[in-house]
């Protein structure tokens, strides 16, 4: 071969490296912008090796469990890989996508969503892109669109798989000095993932927490958690189930006393929170945003601080409080404690002046 057209070749081998990397980062930094996002690229941004628990699950995650909290009163890293209605079928990639850069004692799951039929949650692609739009571009990103979109969907794959296709006119976002931390997607969360919520809408305590009997959870949601299950087995990894407290219905309590038992099938702790109102301190009326179905800042320092007793009884994680790797953790605790003043002070003030949530429209 001539030693012109090497050249040539050899430009052209470049300029595609560059087109390539250049593409990816500015599709990073298109994806719209929001506390999804940037819990993601907060992911991302965590050393290697450093999480205790990764957790995974639908939006009952990020604003029920303080990560910094937990972190200032046990030394234990817990981060949240949860995205608004979340799709079960997407938490054994996350584990894996997880596993890329972490090595987590225990994986915790959010169960709720395993309660709701997945036809009706594939049928707006939004929870879908969710998990997938915010995943970094790699072969296991690929294996997720293909399990969460069906084949000859009406959008097709290709603009999951090129999500700058549904984005592209989503140029503000380069105006955005905080945005640009995304070329990588590699940007720190300051909170850990935390969301803080100081909305209050009250409900009653339901009457169906604790109650027996059981109801079959929708088939395919079974088929995705067996088979998250198997994965963990084969994989050695430890994980607990979990069901955080909200209005649920007796429908729903008995699907969960019916996943309680095919987990413990599987030799894995399941905990519904709804069965545990009274230790928790759970005020239905103070303790939620939107009533009944999402905590807020007060209703989150409660359910924290189970967790936290459970995982202090069942487990054996080491504090790394006072580890120089871990300062951004002290950080984010001491952010939290005054957040969550400002947030407590705000809390009391709308209950004391019945100011409560106005409802829109908000995924699990």
């Amino acid at each position: 071969m001539k030693q012109g057209k090497v050249k040539i070749i050899i430009q052209a081998v470049v300029f595609c490296i560059i087109f390539l990397v250049l593409l990816i980062a500015v599709s990073y930094i298109v994806r719209t912008n929001g506390d999804v996002k940037d819990r993601f690229s907060g992911f991302y941004a965590e050393k290697d090796n450093t999480l205790d628990i990764v957790m995974i699950g639908s939006s009952p995650v990020f604003p029920y469990y303080a990560a910094p909290k937990l972190w200032g009163e046990t030394g234990i890293a817990m981060y949240p890989l949860s995205s608004n209605v979340q799709r079960p079928v997407a938490m054994k990639y996350l584990v894996q996508e997880a596993e890329k850069s972490q090595s987590p004692e225990l994986y915790i799951f959010e169960m709720r969503m395993f309660t709701m039929e997945d036809e009706g949650l594939s049928d707006n692609m939004a929870y879908t892109r969710g998990v997938t739009d915010n995943m970094r571009y790699s072969h296991l990103r690929i294996r997720t669109i293909q399990a969460m979109v069906p084949e000859d969907h009406e959008e097709g794959r290709i603009s999951f798989y090129l999500d700058i296709m549904k984005y592209h006119t989503n140029w503000k976002m380069l105006t955005f000095p905080s945005e640009w931390a995304n070329m990588t997607y590699h940007k720190a969360n300051p909170l850990k993932g935390y969301f803080f919520k100081d909305e209050v809408g009250p409900l009653p305590l339901p009457d169906c927490g604790g109650a027996g009997g059981t109801t079959s959870i929708p088939p395919e949601q079974e088929a995705y958690l067996t088979d998250l299950m198997n994965f963990l087995k084969e994989e050695g990894k430890d994980a607990l189930f979990i069901v955080s407290p909200y209005g649920e219905s007796l429908e729903e309590q008995q699907m969960y006393n019916y996943m309680e038992e095919l987990v413990s099938s599987y030799g894995y702790p399941f905990v519904n929170m709804n069965n545990y109102y009274e230790e928790i301190g759970i005020v239905f009326e103070e303790d939620f945003a939107d009533y009944g179905s999402h905590t807020n800042a007060v209703g989150a320092e409660k359910c924290t601080d189970f967790l936290r007793e459970y995982l202090q009884a069942n487990y054996d994680f080491t504090d790394k409080r006072g580890n120089r790797a871990y300062s951004s953790w002290d950080k984010s605790y001491l952010l939290w404690q005054q957040e969550m003043d400002t947030a407590r002070e705000k809390i009391r003030e709308r209950i004391a002046n019945d100011d409560y949530a106005v409802i829109t429209e908000e995924g699990e």
